[in-house]
């Protein structure tokens, strides 16, 4: 027999950062809904939000070099670069809006100020970081762009870099000031605390084991509770999944249509972190590089100044491995059993596609730590393998599907998928991720809820000032909406 079943309104699969802002837009909005959370870890924020697990970015297109393309003829395409910043003022305005409201105590816990630059070497490269300059300097998102090919100035910018370095190298670099690093995994604890007192129902160690569409409408949820040892069922009217990489088989469990021809491939990801305290006291920014001819978007290499639990750490990477694992918790098993028949074919199609990938995958993996230090000296020329160890990074599950461009295509982005009905949604994919958390639930919320409550559009611009325009294309509501925002976050530029 079926234990009792229990009914809420809204389920919410997995403890991270994606999972928490929807729970908080929802009880922003309509604060009388029943909502609980379950999450097989002890606590929230362990898996793909934690710290240690992601680059801290506050992705937002300010040094991130992959998301400006150039063509043949010098052009460089900044649309992709105005989106990801657009999205990311989205999630800074709702936190600005919680700190506000007094939900949100110490900002500084999770977010901090940390410039952001680009740093590129060789003519054809300095060429095109000037390109990329001059098409989004003019931008009020990128306005306070810097660049410089003098090297007292870089000096000035990157003391630990310039250290031991050519003279005669050929390089620029570029500077936002008004970078970030956010530490999500701190962020997603203070979201879940103020989700666990407006009456949220916080369920940890309980792992989702089935989802089945009930006759009439809604889900019913098949749940083991690791502690007692038993099976739950629960049913409720929308499910959201965010449960990382696992989100894919999840949704595969629903059955819905959307489901159908999805696959998933896992990545793993290093980093080198810096555990001598004297260097760390020498860089202060966040510098991404360009990717290696024919290396992933994933493997864009970047120095990190990080602020982890309080300390300032120094982090190098990514250098890109393979699990099978859709998690850091997960199975050996996990990709094998994500391949269905409806999406085998899908996966044949990308594994033949893609072989690049799995060759750059299995030479990242056979890398000693002797040959990653020696990418890192291409960052800093005096590194010495002591001052740094290796920690693993999380797993990221790449989608892919079927396209215009064919069958298999891998993603290198996030994606929601939406039942036709509105009431079951999951999300896939990795970078940006987390940095873009509001804008990815604000869709979920309008599409599946924006019928249920009046007046949404105006509710949602008392929340985020933005909503429903382009901040790039409005200079004076941008001014506005960013000094507003960085008082509330205390965003004021380390000098």
């Amino acid at each position: 027999m079926r234990n009792m079943t229990n009914k809420t309104d809204v389920i919410l699969i997995g403890g991270g950062i994606m999972s928490a802002t929807l729970g908080i837009l929802l009880k922003e909005l309509k604060p009388e809904l029943n909502i609980t959370v379950f999450e097989k870890l002890d606590k929230p924020g362990l898996e793909s939000s934690n710290a240690w697990n992601n680059a801290g970015t506050g992705h937002s297109a300010l040094c991130e070099l992959n998301y400006t393309k150039e063509d043949k003829d010098g052009n460089v395409d900044i649309s992709k670069a105005l989106d990801i910043n657009e999205q990311f003022q989205l999630s800074k305005q709702l936190w600005a809006h919680l700190v506000k409201k007094g939900l949100l105590k110490n900002p500084q816990d999770f977010i901090m100020p940390v410039p952001h630059m680009s740093y590129v070497s060789g003519e054809d490269n300095v060429r095109f970081i000037k390109n990329r300059y001059q098409a989004l300097s003019d931008n009020p998102l990128f306005r306070g762009m810097k660049i410089t090919e003098d090297k007292e100035e870089m000096k000035e910018w990157v003391p630990l870099m310039m250290e031991g370095r050519d003279p005669n190298e050929v390089m620029a670099l570029t500077m936002m000031e008004s970078g970030t690093d956010i530490n999500f995994g701190k962020l997603t604890e203070d979201l879940f605390d103020v989700l666990q007192a407006q009456g949220v129902n916080l369920e940890y160690r309980h792992e989702v084991k089935d989802l089945n569409h009930v006759q009439g409408g809604g889900w019913q949820v098949k749940v083991y509770d690791e502690d007692q040892k038993k099976t739950e069922y629960h049913n409720a009217d929308f499910v959201f999944i965010g449960a990382g990489g696992y989100s894919l088989p999840l949704l595969q469990k629903t059955g819905i249509p959307e489901s159908k021809h999805i696959g998933g491939f896992p990545v793993s990801g290093l980093f080198l972190v810096c555990k001598n305290p004297e260097i760390v006291e020498k860089h202060h920014a966040k510098v991404y590089g360009k990717a290696k001819i024919g290396a992933p978007p994933m493997s864009v290499p970047h120095l990190d100044t990080r602020y982890i639990d309080g300390e300032q750490s120094l982090l190098f990477g990514p250098y890109a491995g393979f699990s099978p694992k859709f998690l850091k918790t997960g199975s050996y098993m996990d990709l094998i059993g994500s391949v269905k028949p409806n999406n085998l074919l899908t996966m044949l199609s990308a594994g033949a596609k893609e072989m690049k990938l799995t060759q750059y995958l299995i030479e990242q993996v056979m890398q000693s730590k002797e040959q990653r230090i020696e990418e890192l000296r291409e960052f800093v020329p005096n590194a010495k393998a002591d001052d740094w160890d290796i920690v693993v990074a999380g797993q990221r599950v790449q989608v892919i599907k079927d396209t215009d461009q064919g069958k298999g295509t891998l993603q290198f982005g996030t994606e929601v998928i939406t039942s036709e009905d509105g009431t079951v949604a999951a999300l896939l994919g990795a970078s940006p991720g987390a940095s873009t958390a509001a804008h990815v639930m604000l869709q979920v919320l309008v599409k599946c809820f924006g019928s249920q409550i009046p007046d949404i559009e105006k509710r949602l611009k008392e929340i985020i000032p933005s909503y429903g325009q382009k901040l790039g294309d409005n200079e004076r509501l941008f001014e506005q909406v960013n000094q507003d925002v960085s008082a509330a976050l205390n965003l004021i530029p380390k000098k």
